[in-house]
């Protein structure tokens, strides 16, 4: 969710009946702070902030996060070892992002409150096992009984269901929400996405950080790269620096790393985020009954 959950998004998903994030992965420490303030200001509903691990000034943004008072911190990209003890400390509910069952058993040690495992229809930074929602979620149910969040082609009721269906005990949306009116994502790229056909979205990067992005003359510089064999080094030099917020913030839709995940096929309009979360629950209770109707 870089460049599209800030303050205006996660208050929003708050306010609406949801837990709203505020992306860190995407911010500077003081841009943090400011985002959480406003945040604060915005609602009076609880949210969260997502700390990607292999953020360069984690220690500045931990510090941010306990001076601000925020009470649920999200973490992904890395070890939950490293953070979790101290954010508990602290009296901050911790939950971890996980892409494969060997890490549920850490997050277990680790001590944190919660876990969301998200598949590989996920849009951004993926698992490498590239294992799909739908056979992910049975396996980490299998081996924990902490509370469990499907991500990862949640863009419906319906998918919402099946999440639950599946030993979920609830979900993380992502691609819905970055297309929502409230997403500061930019314009161009929230509507290239509205007109994406099924399959245009892959993963690509995977010996950098396998990321999900939508087909574009940068993917095809990517996959040039990839097909020739190319280093680590050499793909984070066609990466450099900024560009997903060129891409996603700016609207190049060119030369830019356009992170979506699959479901954005599902997603046919720009909604506010009360709206999308009003259809969710509709969509789901209507599924439901539909499964099971009343005689």
């Amino acid at each position: 969710m870089v460049w599209c959950s800030g303050w205006r998004l996660a208050s929003a998903v708050s306010n609406a009946g949801g837990l709203g994030l505020i992306g860190a992965g995407s911010m500077h420490p003081e841009v943090l702070r400011e985002h959480i303030q406003k945040c604060k200001t915005a609602t009076v509903k609880p949210f969260g902030v997502n700390v990607p691990l292999m953020y360069p000034e984690i220690d500045k943004v931990m510090q941010i996060i306990v001076e601000e008072g925020v009470k649920i911190v999200f973490t992904s990209a890395g070890n939950p070892k490293i953070w979790t003890s101290f954010l508990k400390e602290k009296g901050i509910i911790v939950v971890h992002v996980i892409a494969n069952a060997k890490f549920a058993q850490k997050c277990e040690e680790a001590g944190v409150d919660a876990i969301v495992a998200e598949g590989f229809e996920a849009g951004g930074h993926n698992g490498r096992e590239e294992t799909t929602t739908l056979c992910l979620i049975p396996h980490i149910r299998k081996i924990t009984k902490l509370p469990l969040l499907a991500a990862g082609g949640i863009s419906t009721g319906r998918a919402m269901l099946a999440a639950m269906a599946l030993g979920a005990d609830g979900v993380q949306v992502g691609t819905a929400f970055a297309l929502a009116e409230e997403s500061s994502a930019s314009d161009a790229f929230k509507l290239r996405c509205l007109s994406l056909p099924e399959g245009d979205t892959i993963l690509s990067l995977k010996k950098v950080s396998p990321t999900r992005i939508i087909k574009n003359d940068f993917f095809k510089q990517v996959e040039e790269l990839e097909n020739n064999g190319a280093s680590g080094e050499e793909l984070r030099t066609l990466l450099g620096k900024g560009r997903s917020k060129r891409g996603i913030f700016e609207g190049e839709l060119s030369e830019g790393e356009l992170e979506i995940g699959q479901g954005a096929t599902l997603v046919t309009e720009i909604l506010s985020v009360s709206q999308i979360i009003r259809n969710f629950v509709e969509e789901f209770n209507s599924a439901q009954l539909s499964l099971n109707p009343i005689n």
